[in-house]
């Protein structure tokens, strides 16, 4: 997108005023969907009971490219928020464009955070928000990806409910036996899995590049280089990786498929799906069938998932970061971690949250979370990419895009835009 490009060049332009805020109010813009937004309410309306002297005003703003336009025109007239909820893909932007704090300045303060505290954050989590060694953002709350699949339609297939696929293999069989055409019109009713493959100059394509690198990984790969100067994605495990999904996306012709993957699985048209803990509140209220939670499915080398969530970021045109800075601490305490777990589905940021008794008496009781929880295990962040790092999510998003709806060779197209991407990198070395 265009104003990717602009982005600095519009910070740089900006006057010093932070824009007129009711005082002690701190404006605080997030993504969250409808379903979490009543947890967020009651967390921000404990907060203010127990700091009456701060007021919270949350507004949603759509995420993706809608919450990256709206902070840059924000940032140009002066009305950007004083918190933002971001996600790590384009924090990179934010940063050169000197419009967020770096973290030390808030966690050395007297009011800041302990060495002890820093190092209880789930260390992928933070992975996300570091630029050139640096730290930027503090993770809100976190996901994983599990496998969520409907223990009715194994059965129906002549499947084990009980025993679901652990391989990349018994994943490709239980696909094949679970896409069925019940009433015999040649139309698939039932998929057997999601292969979420978007249009790369879309929306979404960031989380279907996000869902595709663990089968990356299971593979024995990973997309770029520990120094950030090469793509590794023309070598044998992203295309080996690439070719599985293109080969479980024909087996099944899901081009048929039209439905969001939580519908789709809701309504019973998607037998299995990658999916996070945000989508709890929905699924428990199933009861047409049951359903289960499991670890994605191992590739030919590993087990792997990704973990990711979203980051607190405070602007440095706010006129109150002191007080935004007491927000976000309060946050990321334990034990409101585990109340806003336990509101929201998402899973916490700290390590010291799942030694709580009353979150292990939650975890107990909630077999859905628990299995989340399982993940954390295996779970890895997505690659660290400190420039272009949008720009190379749209090179490989096309990637995908190209070899599955395209119906091209992967590996002729991962060699194609490798060469795109390693230009990026080169022109950072330079």
């Amino acid at each position: 997108m265009k104003y990717y490009v602009t982005i600095i060049i519009i910070i740089a332009m900006i006057s010093c005023s932070g824009g007129e805020r009711k005082e002690n109010e701190v404006l605080f813009w997030h993504s969250f969907v409808p379903a979490t937004q009543p947890a967020l309410n009651k967390m921000i309306e404990k907060f203010e009971n127990e700091n009456p002297d701060i007021h919270i005003k949350a507004q949603c703003v759509p995420t993706g490219d809608a919450l990256v336009q709206k902070l840059i025109t924000s940032i140009q007239s002066g009305t950007q928020p004083d918190i933002a909820w971001i996600h790590s893909d384009f924090i990179d932007k934010l940063i050169e464009g000197d419009a967020i704090y770096e973290m030390d300045h808030f966690i050395k303060s007297k009011d800041g955070l302990s060495k002890e505290e820093i190092d209880d954050f789930f260390p992928e989590l933070l992975k996300s928000a570091i630029w050139n060694g640096k730290l930027y953002a503090l993770p809100m709350e976190a996901t994983v990806l599990a496998l969520h699949y409907n223990k009715d339609a194994f059965k129906a297939a002549g499947l084990d409910p009980n025993t679901p696929p652990t391989t990349w293999d018994e994943l490709y069989e239980a696909a094949k036996k679970l896409t069925v055409d019940k009433d015999g019109d040649g139309k698939i009713d039932q998929y057997g899995f999601y292969i979420p493959v978007f249009p790369a100059s879309g929306q979404l394509s960031i989380w279907m590049v996000l869902q595709w690198e663990p089968f990356v990984w299971q593979a024995g790969g990973k997309i770029i280089n520990s120094e950030q100067t090469k793509l590794l994605i023309d070598q044998a495990p992203a295309v080996e990786a690439l070719s599985f999904w293109k080969k479980m996306y024909d087996l099944m012709n899901f081009s048929g498929f039209t439905l969001s993957h939580d519908l789709g699985f809701s309504s019973g048209t998607l037998a299995m799906v990658m999916d996070g803990p945000w989508n709890l509140p929905v699924y428990k209220k199933l009861n047409k069938f049951q359903w289960g939670i499991t670890s994605l499915p191992a590739g030919p080398k590993d087990k792997a998932t990704y973990i990711a969530g979203e980051h607190l970021a405070i602007f440095k045109k706010s006129n109150i970061p002191e007080k935004s800075w007491k927000f976000v601490k309060w946050f990321i305490q334990p034990e409101n971690q585990a109340l806003f777990s336990e509101l929201s589905g998402y899973l916490p940021v700290r390590k010291s949250t799942l030694e709580l008794e009353s979150y292990k008496k939650f975890l107990s009781e909630d077999k859905y979370m628990n299995a989340f929880i399982d993940q954390i295990k295996i779970a890895r962040a997505q690659s660290p990419i400190d420039h272009y790092k949008i720009e190379i999510n749209q090179i490989i998003a096309e990637a995908v895009e190209q070899t599955i709806l395209g119906n091209k060779d992967a590996a002729e197209v991962l060699k194609v835009q490798k060469q795109k991407g390693n230009k990026l990198l080169e022109s950072v070395a330079k």
